[in-house]
């Protein structure tokens, strides 16, 4: 009989990470599981029933809680000596942690605890095993966030660039600090040593518990243009592709890279479409529930996959469409919101109620909230206005009173050119030295050792000879941007990953990057103008600090106030 597996979980507490625990424990005859919980995490309770009936003692949440093939060790991820003890004696480390908007855009410095740092610390406690690098294998999550806003028409009518791959520019969002970290976190994965490693860059994880869909009810939801192509992916499914990483530990070519997981063409829509169907699902028509004006026209993310077939190919998870998902919710609807939702599709009058309250309950946000473009309008905040939007005058254009019924029809786009020969059967010096010049930069050679680099401009690599000599993609090596900042990178982190430069990337100052950067160029005057090199004001994401706390209060407030002027006199 072979030996049980032993998998260690960080985020099972999550929306995926949940339903990686469900798919991890449908095979519990193989592993063996460890999660790393937060002591105060509200959200862990959705996993009281698992625990208790493995054995788990939830009384004292400190330390190591064993039970039935299941232990939990209690801790922040900040912390190494917790990280060590979860990944003590682990074959296979998953992690679905994340600080994801827009509790980022609130607590970036949670974000880049939680998505960088912590990255970090599980990457040392796997190296600290005995062969750690070697034998345990890392399945990490990356975001679509990191690649940025890709429009589904480009600038003056262009074609658009909605349909991204792995390998494309990290291009955050202006002030977009959970995508910084994020690529932050995958970079430190890319230059680790370990043998075995793999990022899954997820699209939009949609809930398949109406409720949990519910709760996403915050501002973030305006910064998405309606006109955005979306490849979303199911938590089940996004969970089912994790844990099917475990079937290819002998699969060479499958490892040190990274994928996108979107749910492919039965998952691909706009997000005015998403919105549609969403509170169609409820009886509701979203025209009267939400304004046009409300919503972004640029700056945000998610995008169609050319290259989610690969992903599929090999880890076989693409079980949802979008009729299936739009099933799973409607069967989570709680009593009184499939009641609703029967007396809004029969009953005129209760659909135009709910629609108006719906309604009034957006417009309070979109107006009031700090995280709101609306808001941003109305107090001239001129940073996020020419973010979001190229100005005030592009948003002045945008139609008001309801959203607008709109074709979407998915136009022409342009595929994103990498700088090297992708269809190469090794790396040459000359791909390399040819991707570094379409990023504005240089290749500077590998590290040797304990040694200074190789420079191919000081030892003649530039010549023929020296041009078809071949680099390993995992070879050490030394870059330099356009801006002169020198840096380490395997080219593998530069050319497959789409990576380069982090000190130019967190100086939000897009365009003056593209002026020097073919490469990032092709992402950012996608939707800025060429003449536009004015950069964005370095503290500009301050603004929206603890907004949601001061939403809440404002709330709390107003419910006060109320009570006041209608209790009965003393």
């Amino acid at each position: 009989m072979s030996r049980r597996e032993h998998v260690t979980l960080f985020g099972a507490s999550g929306t995926m990470g949940f339903q990686v625990v469900k798919e991890l424990r449908r095979r519990a005859e193989r592993y063996d599981l460890t999660l790393f919980l937060l002591p105060g995490d509200v959200r862990a309770k959705r996993l009281e029933p698992l625990l208790r009936g493995s054995g788990v003692d939830l009384r004292r949440r400190v330390g190591l809680s064993e039970g039935r093939g299941v232990r939990v060790v209690w801790g922040d991820a900040t912390d190494l000596a917790r990280v060590r003890l979860a990944v003590r004696g682990a074959d296979w480390v998953l992690n679905t942690m994340a600080y994801i908007s827009p509790q980022a855009d609130y607590r970036p410095e949670i974000a880049w605890a939680v998505n960088d740092l912590a990255v970090g610390n599980v990457l040392a406690a796997i190296c600290e095993e005995p062969e750690g690098a070697r034998r345990v294998c890392y399945v990490h999550t990356g975001s679509v966030a990191q690649t940025g806003n890709r429009p589904a028409t480009g600038r003056g009518g262009a074609p658009g660039t909605y349909v991204g791959r792995v390998g494309d520019p990290m291009n955050p969002s202006v002030y977009d600090e959970y995508a910084l970290s994020k690529i932050a976190g995958e970079r430190r994965v890319m230059e680790s040593p370990l043998e075995r490693w793999v990022s899954l860059r997820m699209s939009f994880i949609m809930p398949t518990d109406h409720a949990d869909l519910m709760g996403l009810f915050d501002p973030i939801a305006f910064h998405m243009p309606l006109d955005t192509r979306m490849e979303s992916v199911t938590d089940r499914d996004a969970g089912l592709a994790m844990v099917n990483c475990l079937e290819l530990r002998h699969d060479a070519e499958f490892w040190r890279r990274a994928y996108n997981v979107g749910g492919g063409p039965g998952m691909r829509t706009t997000a005015r479409a998403y919105l549609r169907a969403a509170y169609g699902l409820m009886g509701l028509d979203v025209r009267r529930c939400m304004d046009e004006n409300w919503f972004g026209l640029r700056n945000f993310h998610l995008q169609y996959y050319a290259d989610s077939e690969v992903t599929e190919r090999y880890l076989r998870y693409q079980r949802d469409d979008l009729a299936s998902h739009a099933a799973a919710l409607e069967a989570t609807m709680a009593p009184g919101m499939k009641l609703l939702t029967w007396l809004c599709r029969h009953v005129a009058p209760v659909r135009r109620l709910s629609e108006a309250v719906v309604h009034g309950r957006f417009r309070r946000l979109a107006h009031g909230h700090r995280n709101s473009p609306r808001q941003w309008y109305l107090t001239r905040n001129d940073a996020r206005v020419r973010a979001f939007f190229g100005g005030y005058a592009a948003y002045e254009d945008i139609p008001t009173g309801g959203l607008c019924e709109a074709v979407d029809e998915d136009g022409p786009w342009v595929r994103f050119d990498h700088g090297y020969a992708e269809d190469a059967e090794s790396l040459s010096r000359a791909h390399v030295m040819r991707a570094a010049a379409f990023r504005g930069g240089e290749w500077l050679g590998t590290v040797a050792g304990e040694g200074a680099p190789c420079r191919p401009g000081v030892t003649g690599a530039n010549d023929d000879a020296g041009g078809d000599a071949t680099v390993g993609w995992h070879e050490p090596s030394v870059w330099r941007c356009g801006a002169g900042h020198e840096f380490e990178a395997l080219p593998s982190t530069v050319l497959r990953g789409g990576h380069w430069c982090m000190d130019c990337l967190a100086q939000w100052d897009g365009g003056l990057r593209a002026t020097r950067e073919p490469f990032f160029a092709q992402a950012w005057h996608a939707d800025h103008d060429p003449g536009d090199l004015e950069p964005y004001p370095a503290d500009g994401a301050a603004d929206v600090a603890d907004a949601d706390v001061v939403w809440r209060t404002r709330g709390d407030d107003r419910r006060r106030a109320r009570r006041a002027t209608t209790a009965p006199p003393a």
